[in-house]
């Protein structure tokens, strides 16, 4: 699962919506919830693209192969206590909820964590789960080419880039 940041503001606006029209926050301040929420998306988007790039650089560094690059890229997220993968949904929504209970914005928290993370979840799933539509595109749009070659490299990135313009996504 991926975060896109095409899908912040939406993201944003549906968690923010969905808790105050249900009753979970109270705020006099909706748009200002929805930037705090966007702030968490945001630095979330960073500190990932940070750690792409730091295990990017590893990898070029020790002349090891990219396929190891995810196993780096974990490895790093542990140690600055970071979530990547399937679990970052999780690890959103505690941030998120950490926000709620410090924000000047929110004046007072209604549910417990596990009913705004059942709300939150079913949002942030349904808004990360195109990773996996994406790359099926973009595979159909290389198809003549070898996968693993350079070449393929090449166009995939090429590829998604489109892909992701066209949706939106960047």
């Amino acid at each position: 699962m991926k975060l896109f940041s095409g899908k912040i503001s939406i993201i944003s606006t549906e968690i923010t919506k969905v808790l105050v029209d249900e009753g979970d926050i109270e705020t006099d301040s909706p748009a200002e919830v929805e930037l705090d929420v966007q702030a968490v998306l945001k630095e979330y988007i960073r500190t990932d693209r940070e750690l792409t790039e730091k295990a990017k650089d590893i990898c070029e560094k020790k002349g090891v192969s990219f396929s190891t690059y995810p196993k780096i890229k974990r490895t790093l997220a542990e140690q600055q206590r970071f979530v990547v993968g399937d679990e970052s949904i999780d690890y959103i929504m505690e941030q998120l909820i950490r926000t709620f209970m410090h924000s000047p914005f929110v004046e007072e928290i209604y549910s417990e964590d596990h009913e705004l993370k059942r709300k939150m979840r079913g949002i942030l799933k349904h808004h990360m789960d195109i990773e996996g539509d994406i790359d099926q595109e973009t595979r159909a749009k290389i198809k003549n080419l070898e996968e693993g070659t350079r070449d393929w490299e090449i166009e995939y990135k090429k590829a998604m880039a489109e892909v992701k313009r066209r949706r939106g996504l960047i």
